[in-house]
C-alpha cells in the first residue's frame, strides 16, 4: 500500500465532502463487502498467460470500470492498467484492486462522517480508528446504517417533542428516551409514545369538558367514558361537530335576545332551540331570512300607519318595488330620510300656526310647503331668518311710528344698532322699558300756568283752568268718542261742557299696546294711544 496516496486521498475527502457526496451515498446505499469497493472477480492461479487470457483480464477491468459503485482510486488505476500490458493488468487485477478499494473506502467512510449525525459520526469515527480495513468496512455496510437509524429516531422524538400540541405525558417520557440509548429512543417510539399519547388526549378531553357549551360537553363526556378509538375521533371530529352545534346554538339565542328581533323570527328561533342540532342549521339557513322578510312588511306596515306624508310614500314606494332589500332599505334608511322631511314640513307648519308670525315669513313659509322637500329645508336653513329678520324691522317701523318719545328713541337706536339682533332685542325688551318712560311722562300731572287776573265766566259759572294749547281735557271724556275723532290732523272729544283737542304724534306716549299685524297703520294706535292719554288725565283729575 502507498500511504503518501492514502494521506492524500483522506485529506481530500475531508475536506471536500461536498464535491465527493455523490460516492459516499452510493457506499452508504449499497454497501460492499470488507476490504472492496467494488466487484471482486480476479482471477488466481491461472497458467494461461496467453491472449485468452489477457482478454479476459481485460473484461474484467472493463466490468469494474462500468460498475457505479467502483470508487474514484479503483477507477484510476483500472484505466490506467487498461492502458497498459497484460502484466499491468493483472497486476491491477491481483494487487491494486485491493489497495485502492481500501482507500476508496475511508474516504467513503470519512465522507458519511462529515454530513452523518451524531450517532453516525461517533461510529464512523470509531470504525477509522481502528486501521483495519475490516473496521472500515463493516462500518460501510452495517454500522453507518444503525447509526443513522438511531439519528433518525432521536430526530422524530426531537421533533415530537418541538410539536406544541405534544402532551405532557409525551414529553416527559421523550425527553427521559433521549437522555439513554439509542434502544430507549427505539422502545419510547415503538411503545411509550402511543401509551403517552392516550393519556394525553384523555386529559385533552378533560380540559374540553370544563366550560364547554352544552353540545360539546355531552360529546366530551361520551367520548371520556369510551374507548381510545373513541377519544381520537372526538378530538379531530366530534369536537369540531359540537362546537358547531353550540356555536349555531348561541346564534340563535343572540337573535332572541335582540330587542328588535319581530315575533315571527322569535317564535321560529324558540322552536329551533327546542329542537335538534339539524332544527338550528335549518332556522339559521332558511327559515330566518324568511321569518324576517315577514317581519320587516309587518314593521314597515306599522310606520307606514303612524307615519308623516313623505314617510308612507317611501313605505309605498318600497312595497311596490316587492323585495325583500328594498324594505330593509326602507327601515334602515329611506324611513328616516322621509321622516326628516315630515318633521321639516311640520316645523314650518307650526311657524305658519303662529299668530305672531309675520307676513313676510308666512308668505315665504307658504310657497316652501307647496314645493319640494328641498324647497322646505332652504325656508328652514336660510329664508325664514331673512324673512323673519324683514318683518321684525317692520314691526319695529310700526311701533316706532305711533310710539311716544322714549319708544321712538329706542327703536332709533336698535335701528341705528344695524344687525337684527338689535331689532329682535328691541321688540323683547327695549320697548317695553321705553313704553314704561312714556307712561310716567303721561301720567305726571302737568304744571299750570299763572291764574290771570280776571277769568271769563262759563255758562255753569265755573272759570276753567288753562290748559296747555295741545291739550284741553275734561271728566266724561270716553276712549270711544276720542278713537271715533283721530285724524291725520287732531283728535277732539267732547262732554256736555269741555272740547278735548290733541295733535298728532302727542297721543301715543304709552307705546303701542295690542298693535298687531292686522292694525294696517297708525290710526288705530293713535286712537289706543289717546285713550291711554285721555284715561290717564282722567285719574290725575279725579285724584
Amino acid at each position: 500500500m502507498k500511504l503518501p496516496r492514502v494521506s492524500a486521498v483522506v485529506a481530500a475527502a475531508v475536506l471536500a465532502p461536498t464535491v465527493l457526496f455523490p460516492s459516499m451515498a452510493s457506499a452508504a446505499d449499497n454497501p460492499q463487502p470488507a476490504g472492496v469497493s467494488g466487484p471482486d472477480t480476479a482471477s488466481k492461479g491461472t497458467e494461461d498467460q496467453g491472449t485468452g487470457q489477457e482478454e479476459h483480464d481485460r473484461a474484467e477491468v472493463r466490468r469494474i470500470l462500468a460498475d457505479k459503485e467502483s470508487g474514484p482510486g479503483v477507477r484510476e488505476a483500472a484505466q490506467k492498467a487498461l492502458n497498459g500490458t497484460a502484466a499491468d493488468l493483472r497486476h491491477f487485477l491481483d494487487v491494486e484492486l485491493h489497495d485502492q478499494r481500501v482507500i476508496d473506502n475511508r474516504v467513503r467512510a470519512y465522507q458519511v462522517l462529515a454530513v452523518g449525525g451524531p450517532a453516525v459520526k461517533k461510529a464512523a469515527t470509531a470504525a477509522l480508528r481502528g486501521g483495519t480495513a475490516e473496521d472500515v468496512a463493516k462500518f460501510l455496510k452495517e454500522g453507518q446504517f444503525i447509526a443513522r437509524a438511531e439519528d433518525e429516531d432521536r430526530a422524530k422524538v426531537r421533533s415530537i417533542l418541538d410539536d406544541k400540541e405534544t402532551g405532557p405525558a409525551v414529553r416527559a417520557a421523550g425527553e427521559k428516551a433521549l437522555a439513554g440509548t439509542a434502544a430507549d429512543v427505539r422502545h419510547f417510539l415503538d411503545v411509550e409514545l402511543d401509551e403517552r399519547r392516550q393519556t394525553d388526549n384523555r386529559l385533552k378531553v378533560a380540559r374540553i369538558f370544563d366550560g364547554a357549551g352544552p353540545a360539546l360537553k355531552k360529546a366530551a363526556g361520551k367520548a371520556i367514558s369510551g374507548s381510545n378509538e373513541e377519544i381520537l375521533a372526538f378530538l379531530k371530529e366530534g369536537q369540531f361537530i359540537a362546537r358547531a352545534e353550540d356555536e349555531d346554538r348561541a346564534k340563535v339565542q343572540g337573535i332572541l335576545d335582540d330587542k328588535e328581533t319581530g315575533p315571527g323570527v322569535r317564535a321560529a328561533g324558540e322552536k329551533a332551540l327546542a329542537g335538534t342540532a339539524a332544527d338550528v342549521r335549518h332556522f339559521l339557513e332558511v327559515e330566518l331570512r324568511r321569518q324576517r322578510a315577514d317581519d320587516n312588511r309587518v314593521k314597515l306596515a306599522q310606520i307606514m300607519a303612524v307615519g308623516g306624508r313623505a314617510v308612507c310614500e317611501a313605505a309605498s314606494r318600497a312595497l311596490d318595488a316587492g323585495t325583500d332589500e328594498d324594505v330593509v332599505k326602507f327601515l334602515k334608511e329611506d324611513q328616516f330620510t322621509a321622516r326628516a322631511e315630515d318633521e321639516a314640513r311640520a316645523k314650518v307648519q307650526g311657524i305658519l300656526d303662529d299668530k305672531e308670525t309675520g307676513p313676510g315669513v308666512r308668505a315665504a313659509g307658504e310657497k316652501a310647503l307647496a314645493g319640494t322637500v328641498a324647497d322646505v329645508r332652504h325656508f328652514l336653513d336660510v329664508e325664514l331668518r331673512r324673512q323673519r329678520a324683514d318683518d321684525n324691522r317692520v314691526k319695529l317701523a310700526q311701533i316706532m311710528a305711533v310710539g311716544g318719545r322714549a319708544v321712538c328713541e329706542a327703536a332709533s337706536r336698535a335701528l341705528d344698532g344695524g344687525t337684527d339682533e338689535d331689532v329682535v332685542k328691541f321688540l323683547k325688551e327695549g320697548q317695553f322699558t321705553a313704553r314704561a318712560e312714556d307712561e310716567a311722562a303721561a301720567n305726571k300731572p302737568a304744571p299750570q300756568p299763572a291764574r290771570p287776573a280776571e277769568q271769563p265766566q262759563t255758562a255753569t259759572g265755573v272759570q276753567p283752568a288753562v290748559q296747555p294749547a295741545a291739550l284741553t281735557t275734561t271728566t266724561g271724556t270716553t276712549a270711544g268718542a276720542i278713537a271715533a275723532g283721530t285724524t291725520a290732523g287732531t283728535a277732539t272729544a267732547t262732554t256736555g261742557t269741555t272740547t278735548v283737542t290733541t295733535r298728532p304724534g302727542q297721543l301715543a306716549a304709552t307705546g303701542t299696546e295690542g298693535l298687531g299685524w292686522e292694525a294696517g297703520g297708525a290710526a288705530a294706535a293713535l286712537a289706543a294711544g289717546a285713550a291711554l292719554v285721555v284715561a290717564s288725565r282722567r285719574r290725575s283729575t279725579e285724584s
